[in-house]
């Protein structure tokens, strides 16, 4: 049963959690959509913060500038607009990614005590882009975070507007997070999402695609090793979307190495403050701040 502690939460709030048989579905096929349990106001508050993000506004300042994602004016405005790390530098978004609920119904999903945060991405998609260059190639989260040790992080997906199949919606590989052998599945960049798939049925496996549409307000979780990408935009709207990844109470740093014996680093070790070993401190409350705790 669950047994995450919900403390000062109204009853119109609890109904908004996943039940134990949510949580079950999400064990077993590695995604969740929720209720709409964000208002307009807070969404189009966000909206308003991406805005002002797009026009240079900061109103924080990362400890450093590179070894992450970062679109900037000069890199053209008809393309995909992938920023990382925005709620350190934009308060409407922070008030966004801070929102109780979605750190209760990540700690329900994962059966966890609490939920910090990771990492955050601001993903803009321009319209009518038949030629497919705005897809998001399939890769797993876990894939690209080798220094966590928890195999249980998750990812909540909020566009910011209805979403449908035309906008290109976050997709998700049914069931993936069970599959063997997806350590480096790490295609974030190749948009030809059919030639992966083909690669991963050479191995025996077979993608479902999930397309995650939902209504403004809902949001998906995803499990860190759920395969996922998304689809190019045909539509005549932008599409704007924050994912949050989201650590659970488990979480911390570990040093690895590739098969090749490079070692490997992600942008979270940049951000954060150390422990007495030197080793990068994941759970900073500064750069990873708690979103939801039961303790």
């Amino acid at each position: 049963m669950i047994t995450t502690f919900v403390p000062n939460f109204t009853e119109e709030q609890l109904s908004l959690l996943p039940s134990e048989e949510d949580v079950a579905f999400y064990e077993e096929h590695g995604w969740y959509i929720s209720k709409k349990i964000l208002s307009d106001e807070i969404i189009d508050e966000a909206i308003r913060g991406s805005e002002r993000f797009y026009r240079g506004e900061r109103d924080g300042k990362l400890p450093v500038d590179n070894g992450f994602t970062n679109w900037k004016p000069e890199d053209g405005y008809d393309v995909v607009r992938n920023n990382e790390f925005v709620s350190l530098q934009n308060r409407e978004l922070k008030k966004l990614v801070m929102q109780p609920i979605i750190g209760a119904i990540a700690a329900r999903l994962t059966r966890t005590k609490s939920i910090r945060l990771l990492d955050d991405q601001l993903v803009y998609k321009p319209p009518q882009n038949p030629d497919g260059k705005s897809a998001v190639g399939w890769h797993a989260d876990k894939a690209y975070w080798s220094t966590c040790t928890s195999h249980n992080l998750l990812t909540a997906w909020i566009p910011f507007h209805d979403c449908d199949e035309s906008i290109g919606p976050l997709v998700v590989l049914d069931g993936s997070h069970k599959w063997s052998g997806i350590e480096d599945t790490r295609f974030f960049n190749n948009y030809n999402l059919q030639e992966i798939e083909q690669k991963f049925q050479e191995k025996g496996q077979k993608p479902v695609r999930i397309p995650m549409t939902l209504q403004k307000g809902q949001i998906s979780f995803h499990h860190c090793w759920t395969i996922h990408g998304s689809l190019p935009n045909l539509s005549n709207s932008r599409r704007l979307a924050l994912a949050i990844h989201l650590q659970d109470d488990e979480n911390h740093y570990q040093s690895f190495r590739t098969k090749q014996g490079k070692e490997v680093h992600i942008a979270d070790e940049l951000m954060c403050r150390k422990l007495p070993n030197g080793n990068p401190d994941f759970s900073d409350p500064v750069v990873f701040p708690v979103l939801w705790s039961a303790k």
